[in-house]
């Protein structure tokens, strides 16, 4: 019965010091968290207003651009999945990697081929794993990217974009992403970034509102030359914004969960100790009592 008290003992220990870590961590993703929202609504605006002004350039010209002309036969796509590179966020990577295995197999459905980038450890680990090809990967940055980080991943995708299939180009370009919706609430989405779909821009401008009239100089198409590296990457950055608020957000949660369930382990192996030393300490009584009966019946034979 000693035994069994240290075991429950030790694992008591055991579990209060997973306790004390779990919650640490927890309060560095709350701490993190806050940080990662500011971040995600600086950047809202400005990738908004750009948006806005490339469809005002492409709606006000007749200029075939890859930026926002698409092709008459799409045949190959690029898929952009954004992970982390460390887990502990309960179901935030698996259910970015899984909207991306839908929407890759919504394209390969429609006859296209797909090249795939991702960005963090977590997701190039699933690929690697089920030995599936990847283009290219970055990682080391998902906690806390910056726009250098955004550029060095936009780099490659633009590059493609502008390609002739032919030549190892793309003709469309989709990003999967975890959206930062609330403290409570992280949705896994997908979008196509390139060619922008003006017609899907101009329903979500406030309605009446008139696009603003531009002269381009010296043509629209080398302002959409200029302008499409700054909306890949304003995308890109806004996308990783988001993934990284949502991943702080996804283990503040699963943290606090942790912690909840260490503490209902230690109440119910310290409810299980205290079971086995009251047995252990009736065992004992038993024993003195026992004995003292056995003691007292050989003293009583030997007056006889």
């Amino acid at each position: 019965m000693g035994a069994q008290l240290r075991v429950y003992k030790r694992r008591i220990r055991s579990v209060t010091a997973t306790k004390k870590i779990t919650k640490a961590m927890e309060m560095i993703a709350a701490s993190r968290v806050v940080k990662a929202h500011r971040k995600v609504r600086a950047s809202a605006p400005y990738a908004t207003e750009l948006t806005r002004a490339v469809t005002a350039v492409g709606t006000g010209s007749n200029t075939k651009h890859p930026l926002t002309t698409e092709a008459e036969t799409a045949t190959r796509s690029a898929v952009l999945l954004l992970t982390s590179d460390r887990g502990l966020a309960g179901a935030f990577n698996s259910n970015a990697i899984k909207a991306a295995e839908l929407l890759t197999a919504r394209l390969e459905a429609e006859g296209k081929e797909v090249d795939t980038y991702i960005v963090g450890r977590r997701g190039l680990a699933h690929y690697h794993f089920r030995e599936r090809a990847v283009v290219q990967s970055w990682s080391g940055f998902t906690d806390e990217p910056t726009y250098a980080d955004a550029k060095k991943v936009a780099a490659p995708l633009i590059e493609a974009i502008e390609k002739e299939t032919a030549a190892g180009g793309v003709d469309e370009l989709h990003i999967v992403y975890t959206e930062f919706v609330s403290m409570m609430t992280q949705t896994a989405v997908d979008g196509r970034l390139l060619p922008l779909r003006l017609e899907e821009v101009a329903e979500e401008a406030p309605k009446g509102e008139i696009l603003p009239l531009y002269e381009f100089e010296p043509s629209a198409e080398d302002v959409l030359d200029a302008l499409l590296p700054r909306y890949v990457e304003s995308r890109i950055y806004n996308a990783l914004l988001q993934s990284a608020a949502s991943k702080h957000a996804a283990t503040r949660r699963a943290m606090k969960s942790a912690t909840d369930n260490a503490g209902d382990l230690i109440t119910t192996l310290s409810r299980l100790a205290n079971a086995a030393r009251q047995a252990e300490i009736t065992q004992e009584i038993s024993e003195i009592v026992g004995g003292s009966a056995a003691l007292a019946d050989a003293t009583a034979g030997s007056d006889k």
